[in-house]
């Protein structure tokens, strides 16, 4: 069965529309990449670094996030996705979380920089 030239001429649309282009836009090297410093997620973990470390009230209060966001984030990203080693202790009735050894600063913003593609 002989198909009709207009239904032809709607398969060869159909067929090259789909396509896409092989040609790649010239992206960012690392020298030209600069992981952003001032972001939440940057300041949540430099607040986790301090050697008193945070309560999740003072995450929720720097970032401004709800609670069960700072949970995801302690559990999610620092974690699971920096792998880094998160502590917590209970002083004077309030949970304290701290980062403890982990990845150095080259590796964050390494990881950081993968986050945010």
């Amino acid at each position: 069965m002989v198909k009709s030239a207009k239904k032809r001429r709607t398969a060869l649309r159909a067929a090259t529309s789909k396509k896409r282009s092989t040609t790649r836009k010239p992206g960012k090297n690392a020298s030209q990449q600069q992981a952003r410093s001032e972001t939440k997620q940057s300041n949540a973990i430099e607040m986790l670094r301090a050697p008193a470390g945070a309560s999740i009230q003072a995450l929720m209060e720097a970032t401004s996030w709800q609670q069960h966001s700072v949970r995801g984030f302690l559990a999610g990203v620092v974690r699971k996705r920096l792998k880094l080693n998160l502590e917590s202790a209970l002083e004077d009735g309030v949970r304290i979380y701290r980062v403890s050894g982990g990845p150095t600063e080259a590796s964050l913003e390494a990881q950081a920089a993968r986050a945010k593609s």
